[in-house]
């Protein structure tokens, strides 16, 4: 009988434990004031390029790291200990590299995956403001012309969009239905017709900004399409889908921090003569917490794994997304309630914690998205 095995190999363990300090040393300082200031960590970037913690998954032949996505999340889930907002800057420029290396050509992946490893930052431009979970609501168009496509459209809640360099944006052919017409592009920001319209101001995760961009006559050459007109929905599916092993990590490392908060707290905190952890309303807290993140971490490397098998089945995926959203939001909840009045005061860690957490239900597909997801399969895989 062949055993299943969760050693990490010393590689793994080397690139985790380079992850954890880096977090340590670059991260924690910094945190609460990117928050505050809502500014961008760029050195935070810049630092763990030359760390050699970003471009995870691009080959070593354009000069990225070649790891998989599980390595990925080893990374990401240190990354996000640190903050939720990092990690989210970190992770958006990570997911649009596996588009790129799985459609792209040799050409775009010189050039696309070059621009990351100079330090360049791309940008998912997926959603619209009538346009999210439902796909087929999709109004942005791409028209072809010659050897060119006119784009026309607003894509909103895109991460890092005041900073990337170039866009990863979905857009469907006039006329065509929005799923089977949907196809990919890279927009490069500096595009004449293109505009930042609006940058949010949002409760978490405010280290990586929010926006919106207007494109409005932008025109780009046909080599900007990444696979063949009409495979859009395909190419966007994969992106997803690698994504999530990757959100699953940024959030575990996020309700990971909130745990040892709380334990930290609980054993300092006296009530009736003893440590409030003694206390079984409190015990048990501290012991759910613990239950969830190891279970959202055992259902995130099988998805991650999966990933780089190339057998990831989409309500696996989408188990370890909402899972680890769910629990973390959870545990980031308690946390708080552990720390009475002083959870909710901004001088304590575990009030960011929370507003970070909340996000991760939201992206990357709502939670409730993900559960229908899950239930289609399990009744198509059922006969019904």
């Amino acid at each position: 009988m062949t055993a299943i095995g969760f050693a990490l190999t010393d590689e793994q363990l080397r690139l985790r434990e380079k992850a954890r300090d880096f977090a340590r040393r670059e991260i924690d300082p910094v945190a609460k004031d990117h928050d505050a200031k809502a500014s961008f960590p760029w050195t935070v970037l810049e630092r763990a390029r030359a760390a050699g913690l970003r471009n995870i998954c691009v080959p070593r032949s354009y000069g990225g790291l070649g790891h998989g996505v599980l390595e990925g999340c080893f990374v990401v889930e240190e990354i996000a200990h640190g903050c939720g907002g990092v990690a989210n800057a970190f992770t958006i420029n990570e997911v649009v590299s596996l588009p790129i290396i799985s459609d792209g050509t040799k050409e775009q992946c010189r050039k696309w995956l070059g621009a990351l490893v100079e330090g360049q930052l791309g940008s998912l431009a997926v959603t619209e403001p009538g346009a999210g979970s439902d796909l087929g609501a999709m109004a942005s168009t791409a028209t072809r012309r010659g050897d060119e496509y006119v784009l026309h459209g607003t894509k909103t809640l895109i991460s890092n969009v005041a900073e990337s360099a170039f866009f990863l944006l979905f857009a469907k052919t006039p006329g065509s239905d929005s799923r089977s017409g949907m196809s990919a592009f890279i927009v490069p920001r500096e595009s004449p017709g293109l505009r930042v319209a609006r940058v949010f101001d949002k409760m978490g995760q405010r280290a990586s900004d929010t926006g919106e961009i207007e494109l409005h006559e932008v025109v780009i050459p046909a080599s900007h399409r990444i696979g063949a007109e009409g495979q859009g929905l395909a190419i966007m599916t994969k992106a997803f889908g690698g994504a999530r092993p990757w959100t699953a990590a940024a959030t575990l490392g996020v309700g990971r921090r909130a745990m040892e908060e709380s334990v930290r707290y609980a054993k300092e905190r006296q009530a009736s003569g003893q440590p409030i952890w003694k206390h079984q309303a409190i015990g048990h807290k501290l012991a759910e917490m613990a239950m969830n993140l190891e279970a959202g971490r055992l259902l995130m490397w099988k998805a991650a794994w999966g990933v780089d098998i190339g057998q990831a089945a989409p309500e696996l995926l989408a188990c370890a997304k909402t899972f680890a959203a769910d629990s973390v939001m959870t545990i980031c909840t308690d946390a708080v309630q552990i720390f009475g009045g002083y959870g909710y005061m901004r001088d304590f860690p575990v009030e960011k914690l929370m507003r970070d957490a909340k996000a991760f239900q939201i992206y990357d597909g709502t939670s409730e998205i993900q559960r229908n997801v899950i239930a289609r399969h399990l009744v198509r895989r059922t006969g019904g």
